[in-house]
């Protein structure tokens, strides 16, 4: 695992990140450094853009209200973009927060809503969604951002599916295999994992599912678990069997 440095302060800042680069930070940025960290001048952060790897950056304050970063050197290199995908069914507020910190967290490299006929909301706040997964990384010394699309209809999504890809569908209802089994016998391609909403799939769905020649059907174990919580669960195989653990 690498040597991360745990203890100092990482702020997400969306500018190109280069030695001795001046990053202007914004009011509410300033504000937290400042005043609820009771941060000063010349203290030094940690920032990242998801792009150019993380460097160290010193505090430079320009203005009551204005504060910059001075970047200093680079402490660790961009990473390899992961391709896994995480497709889910959009939940109410904390659960959805919990859900999408969870999956960068854990690794996904992508994030999709899709709509389905259970799915709960009918509406989703990207920009929301978006700060959960920056205050994620920020914390948990991640560096690449996921990306983020605009939600799908769950036919949609199946209908303009590459062939290059294989779809892991978890399946609440299905006894079969080991989990770990059925994703070490797939063939070597790019894989994205499907989540269901909290009322789960409709038999019509997974009749649509099961007849799609890209779709793996996935048993997370014997009991039935939260939409939140089969994420973890299903992230975390997906990882530790085809992913980069």
């Amino acid at each position: 695992m690498p040597d991360y440095d745990y203890r100092t302060q990482r702020l997400y800042v969306d500018h190109p990140m280069t030695a001795s680069a001046e990053v202007a930070l914004d009011r509410a940025q300033s504000n937290y450094l400042l005043n609820v960290l009771r941060m000063g001048e010349g203290a030094t952060v940690l920032t990242f853009n998801g792009r150019d790897g993380e460097w160290l950056a010193r505090i430079s304050i320009v203005g009551k209200k204005q504060t910059q970063l001075i970047l200093d050197h680079q402490t660790r290199p961009q990473p390899e973009a992961n391709s896994l995908t995480y497709y889910f069914a959009p939940l109410k507020h904390a659960r959805l927060d919990y859900m999408v910190q969870k999956a960068v967290e854990m690794g996904a490299g992508h994030l999709q809503p899709v709509f389905t006929q259970h799915t709960q909301v009918n509406r989703v706040n990207l920009d929301r969604m978006r700060a959960n997964m920056i205050e994620a990384a920020e914390q948990c010394g991640i560096l690449a951002i996921p990306d983020l699309s605009e939600p799908v209809k769950l036919t949609e999504l199946l209908a303009t599916w590459s062939s290059d890809w294989g779809l892991i569908f978890c399946d609440e209802r299905d006894d079969g295999a080991q989990p770990a089994d059925i994703l070490n016998a797939l063939p070597e391609k790019p894989l994205g994992l499907l989540i269901g909403p909290e009322g789960g799939f409709s038999s019509e769905e997974r009749a649509l599912l099961r007849s799609q020649t890209f779709v793996t059907p996935l048993p997370l174990g014997p009991r039935i678990l939260r939409a939140d919580t089969a994420a973890v669960a299903a992230l975390t195989l997906l990882q530790s069997t085809r992913g980069d653990w």
